[in-house]
C-alpha cells in the first residue's frame, strides 16, 4: 500500500489550504459538500487523522467516524427529503479511490432518479451553500 500523501486535496481542506462548504466539524471528523454532486445534498465525510483509506485507519478512528456518517446521514435525508441514501467508501485505485484520503460519500436519492454522470463539471457555489444550509439546519433540528 503506497503511504498517506499530506497534499492530497482533502489534507489541504483540513490545513485551510482549500475552502470548502463545511456541513459538521468536531474535534475528530470534518464534513463538507461534494463540488461535483452525484445529487443535490451529496456530502464527503472524513477523519482529521491521516487515513489513506480504511485499510489503515486505525479501529477507534473509524468507529467514531461511522458514527458520525450515521448522524449526518439522518439529517441529509431529512434536509434534502428524499427517499433514501447511497453511503460509499472506496480504497485504493483498483476499488474506485481517487482522493486518498479516507472518505465517505453520502448521496440522497430520490425513487427512479439515477445518480449524475462524473462529468468533472463544479455545481454553482450558491448551490452548494444553500445545500450546506439545509443539511446543517437539520442537524440542529
Amino acid at each position: 500500500m503506497a503511504d498517506y500523501d499530506p497534499n492530497n486535496p482533502f489534507a489541504k481542506i483540513l490545513s485551510g489550504e482549500l475552502p470548502s462548504h463545511k456541513v459538521y466539524e468536531d474535534a475528530k471528523v470534518l464534513a463538507f459538500m461534494d463540488i461535483m454532486p452525484r445529487a443535490d445534498g451529496h456530502i464527503l465525510v472524513i477523519p482529521k487523522a491521516r487515513a489513506r483509506n480504511i485499510l489503515d485507519a486505525t479501529p477507534e478512528d473509524l468507529g467514531y467516524l461511522v458514527g458520525v456518517v450515521q448522524t449526518l446521514a439522518k439529517a441529509v435525508k431529512k434536509a434534502m427529503k428524499c427517499d433514501g441514501l447511497t453511503v460509499q467508501q472506496f480504497n485504493e485505485e483498483a476499488g474506485g479511490q481517487v482522493v486518498f484520503h479516507l472518505h465517505f460519500h453520502i448521496v440522497p436519492r430520490m425513487a427512479g432518479v439515477p445518480l449524475r454522470p462524473q462529468t468533472g463539471e463544479m455545481e454553482k457555489p450558491e448551490v452548494l451553500t444553500a445545500n450546506a444550509e439545509k443539511i446543517r439546519a437539520a442537524l440542529g433540528a
